[in-house]
This record gives structure tokens, sequence and C-alpha cells, in this order.
């Protein structure tokens, strides 16, 4: 999403929250390192006017506790809107979950319904659109790795197969993902949770 947001010329500057550095130098990039909730606080000024919050930090359910993936995945992203409301509340928000997620917050799967749970926090804020990003397959494009080695070790053994895989609909890559999330921005969309095969259609929208 940020490689995107970098070479869109309708992308004018970049507010960057992050956990590690990045470690890409660019104009319009401000960076801000974060390590606890509580120091979001001291940066309500810095999310003043922006028109849209991306928001792209995520962990993988293997290995987590409930706790932490909630932490994670929902007081993290709670966090975020309420500071991106206060900046503006007529901003676009895009928040990249997971096909399977589940609405209802009821169902037996618990990254479902954290991240339902998130979805809804979200949708129901009341900011001028929010766009629910339900990415099922991705295949990574630009030089992106995951940082879960067991994704890696997954895309390292289907890479011969990706100019095939790229042919099917229901596969989307990083690159149109990036694309769809500015394009919503922009253009809208009168869906709010986008699967795969809403965001390569997006993707592509002039």
């Amino acid at each position: 999403v940020l490689i995107q947001c970098l070479e869109d010329n309708r992308i004018e500057k970049i507010l960057l929250f992050n956990r590690n550095p990045i470690n890409i130098k660019n104009q319009k990039i401000k960076e801000i390192l974060f390590n606890d909730l509580n120091d979001l606080g001291e940066y309500k000024d810095e999310f003043i006017n922006y028109d849209a919050c991306f928001h792209c930090i995520g962990i993988s359910v293997v290995g987590a506790s409930s706790k932490y993936y909630k932490k994670v995945i929902f007081d993290i992203t709670e966090r975020f809107v309420d500071l991106v409301y206060l900046g503006n509340k007529n901003a676009v928000f895009n928040f990249i979950t997971g096909e399977g997620t589940d609405s209802s917050e009821k169902g037996p799967i618990m990254w479902a319904r954290i991240k339902g749970k998130a979805e809804n926090y979200i949708l129901n804020k009341g900011f001028r659109d929010s766009y629910m990003f339900r990415a099922g397959i991705i295949i990574p494009e630009k030089g992106i790795k995951s940082r879960t080695k067991i994704y890696n070790f997954f895309y390292l053994l289907m890479r011969p197969l990706y100019p095939i895989l790229k042919l099917f609909p229901f596969i989307t890559t990083t690159t149109k993902l990036g694309d769809a999330m500015i394009n919503t921005v922009f253009l809208g969309h009168k869906k709010k949770i986008l699967n795969n095969l809403l965001i390569n259609k997006i993707s592509k929208s002039t």
C-alpha cells in the first residue's frame, strides 16, 4: 500500500505510524514510531486534516493468544480510528481485514470475531466513507516479503506459478491492493466490504 502511495501522484503527503522503521526515505513520508497505545495520544495533532487512513497493522493468528491478538487487531485499530476521526471526520478509513471475517462477532473462530469487531467499530464511527478489505490470497510484488516465515515459504514454493495465478480473478496482488485502497478514496464504491474480486476491479478504476 505504501509503495503504491509513493508512486501515485494523487497522494501528496503520508503520515506513517509504524512499530518498526520502514527504512524508506521519501519526501512524501513523515514517519512516527510507537511502541505503546498510550503513546499515540501525544500525536493527536498530527492527524488533523488527513483525507484518509490506510490501516494495515496486523499479525498472524498462528501462535497468538486471544488477548494479544485482540490488542493488535482491535485495540490498536480502535485507537487509530478515534484519532483519525478527531483529526478529520470527513476522512475515508480503509482497513485490511481478511476473508472469512465474522461481522456478527459471535462465531466460533477467534480471529474472525475480533476482526469483525474491528470492522464494525470502523463502519459505525461516522466517517465520510470506510472500506473493509477482506483480502484472500495475495501475491507479493515489488520485493514485498511477509514477516511470517511460513507465508514466505509458501510464496517461495508458489513463485513459479505466479504468472498463472495472477490470471485468476479471485487472487489479487500487493500492487492491486494498494491501488484499490487509493481509488476508493478518490472514486468511492457502493460496496463497503471488498473481497479479492472487487479489489481487482477497483484497482483498475479510473
